[in-house]
């Protein structure tokens, strides 16, 4: 187990860096220049001045030699300077912003887990059922109805309408004047909307992906010779058929980890969070290379980790996978 642990450690490597070198040529084959913001912002700004610009981001290097320096760098984790009018370096603005993300979608995603895995197993068992119907209507309900949509009104009747829960940011005016634990439950109040909001989408899905995975697997036959030998229904189901239903949704849930960048962009902008999604589609929209490639690196390297954590939970759930590795 430690020899493949180790193996695939060793061949994350040559694809991250495959990974980040089509990300690099893609970026810099796109429209768009890091130093048109400049001229954009100050219409007096020279040709001579652009292309000293230019020079000074090392934008007029071949785009081999600007890779092949952005990854000796990427080497020793300085992820370089922002082109931000700040300047500050990329991987303090990413420390910055990471919790605030990574917190979020934990949060939702175990939210997702602890409901999700329990309504699709009742389901199944109780296929056709008023509780299967109700789910169902659920889920096809979590999957039309689009986020952002639901966030405004969540909004308007929580935060303006009751005034119960806080619509922007993720602390109070007041933060630092509170002690631990009212500290803590302003943070709660904060994340709340955003945490159960993102979790809805995925709730639908995934229990209904559950769900499915347990119809499957109680339709096998060893399930039915388990009944045979007169094993109680509940040992049949959480001994036997759970542990096998849920190896497809540890593979999801590996494969969701770079999600959890991608998916907060709409979440942060429409609750004004200080998030990493909403740092890196500015980054984007202002072709800032070094804050863009940081966090593709930072993506590449949760999909390849996701990958792994899969692979580890597949031998944690069926011991013959842990044998066969």
């Amino acid at each position: 187990m430690a020899l493949f642990l180790l193996k695939r450690l060793l061949g994350m490597i040559p694809l991250l860096i495959g990974i980040t070198f089509l990300s690099f040529v893609v970026m810099h084959l796109a429209p768009g220049s890091p130093t048109d913001l400049a001229s954009d912002l100050n219409p007096k700004l020279s040709q001579i001045a652009q292309q000293r610009l230019i020079e000074l981001y090392g934008l007029d290097k071949p785009i081999a030699e600007q890779y092949w320096t952005w990854l000796k760098r990427l080497a020793v984790l300085d992820f370089g300077q922002s082109f931000a009018p700040d300047g500050r370096p990329v991987l303090d603005k990413i420390a910055e912003r990471l919790p605030v993300t990574i917190g979020i979608n934990l949060l939702s995603m175990l939210f997702i887990i602890v409901l999700a895995v329990p309504i699709g197993v009742y389901s199944a068992t109780h296929r056709g059922s008023l509780f299967d119907q109700a789910t169902t209507v659920f889920v096809f309900v979590g999957f039309a109805t689009p986020t952002f949509w639901l966030a405004l009104l969540c909004m308007i009747l929580f935060g303006v309408n009751l005034g119960w829960l806080p619509i922007s940011g993720v602390e109070s005016i007041n933060h630092d004047q509170l002690d631990f634990w009212g500290r803590l439950a302003d943070y709660a109040r904060h994340l709340a909307m955003p945490v159960i909001l993102s979790a809805f989408g995925g709730l639908a899905g995934m229990s209904r992906y559950m769900r499915g995975n347990m119809l499957e697997v109680i339709g096998q036959d060893y399930i039915t010779t388990a009944r045979a030998k007169g094993l109680a229904e509940r040992v049949v189901i959480y001994r036997h058929a759970l542990r096998n239903a849920l190896m497809p949704l540890v593979t999801i849930l590996g494969l969701s980890l770079p999600g959890l960048i991608g998916g907060s962009v709409i979440f942060e902008s429409i609750f004004a969070i200080p998030g990493l999604g909403k740092l890196f589609y500015d980054a984007v929209m202002a072709r800032d290379y070094p804050l863009v490639m940081g966090g593709l690196v930072i993506g590449a390297a949760l999909t390849l980790v996701g990958n792994l954590l899969a692979d580890l939970g597949y031998a944690l759930v069926d011991p013959r996978v842990r044998t066969e590795k």
